[in-house]
């Protein structure tokens, strides 16, 4: 077994696709209750998400966002 520290060493990409992997060899009803999501937070995610079905043309690209922030 590789110890944590030399996983830790790895590159970011790789590190990144190791906890990718991992979380899929996970079983759906696992993941389910593995990260709970407080109900205010899902209601706020349910809202946005019905207001973009409504109106997906209102939506702003991402390079445009970053731009408004002043970081891209």
């Amino acid at each position: 077994m590789t110890p944590m520290s030399d996983l830790l060493q790895l590159p970011l990409n790789e590190r990144l696709a190791l906890a990718i992997a991992l979380w899929d060899s996970l079983d759906d009803q696992f993941r389910d209750g593995a990260l709970p999501v407080d109900p205010a937070l899902c209601a706020e995610l349910d809202r946005r998400w019905a207001t973009h079905r409504d109106n997906p043309e209102a939506a702003v690209p991402w390079d445009e966002v970053r731009s408004q922030l002043g970081i891209g």
